[in-house]
């Protein structure tokens, strides 16, 4: 369908990039360990059930960023998610360093480095939106399209609209759009709202 891009190349880059990351950045992963432990002690690691390729179900990896004692409940469900947060893992959420153990779900397929972001398991409206758009049919992203046009700040559609688009244009030189993008959001923490939604903002008005 995107030809030998997508069919081959494109997983040989996302392993070697996921490989080269695990590879040198083994001591930023320790320091974080031993600051979000020391900071609030517990895991260090937290995985959540998320939307893989057509629809197949994985566990997403990332640094623990709330406290032991969150409710088990998704954050935009929490009634006021920040005071969940340590004091690491808002650092690690602002600059996104939270994100960085899905290279191993990269390495494992789970995940590409550029694609839709994985949906939560229970993200119905997300995952039907996206149905219209095929962006079900690839394999989910450490970053994509969307997540450098909005990130938390966009509704589900336009979410949705975004991920489509990137199917549209999957190709080489898209990915290196998106890749580039997301270093310029990530150092410029654009889009990032604790407890994001996708909800509109008349919905954001009656929730609070």
């Amino acid at each position: 369908m995107w030809g030998l891009y997508n069919k081959f190349f494109k997983r040989c880059i996302d392993i070697l990039l996921s490989l080269i990351g695990l590879t040198f950045l083994w001591p930023l992963f320790l320091i974080i360990i031993v600051a979000i432990k020391i900071d609030d002690p517990g895991p260090a690691f937290f995985k959540q059930k998320r939307v893989g390729i057509n629809k197949s179900y994985f566990n997403l990896y990332k640094f623990r960023s709330m406290k032991v004692n969150t409710p088990d409940v998704p954050t935009h469900l929490l009634e006021n998610p920040e005071q969940y947060i340590s004091k690491v893992g808002a650092f690690l959420r602002k600059t996104s360093l939270d994100e960085l153990p899905q290279m191993w779900n990269i390495l494992k397929s789970d995940m590409s480095i550029i694609g839709p972001r994985p949906a939560l398991w229970n993200q119905d409206d997300l995952i039907a939106e996206r149905d219209k758009y095929g962006a079900n049919d690839v394999r989910p992203g450490l970053t994509g399209w969307a997540q450098i046009n909005g990130r938390d700040e966009l509704e589900i559609p336009v979410k949705a609209m975004l991920d489509g688009e990137y199917v549209e244009k999957l190709s080489f030189r898209f990915d290196v759009k998106c890749f580039l993008g997301t270093i310029k959001s990530v150092l410029k923490s654009d889009g990032v709202v604790e407890g994001g939604t996708g909800r509109s903002k008349k919905e954001e008005e009656a929730y609070k």
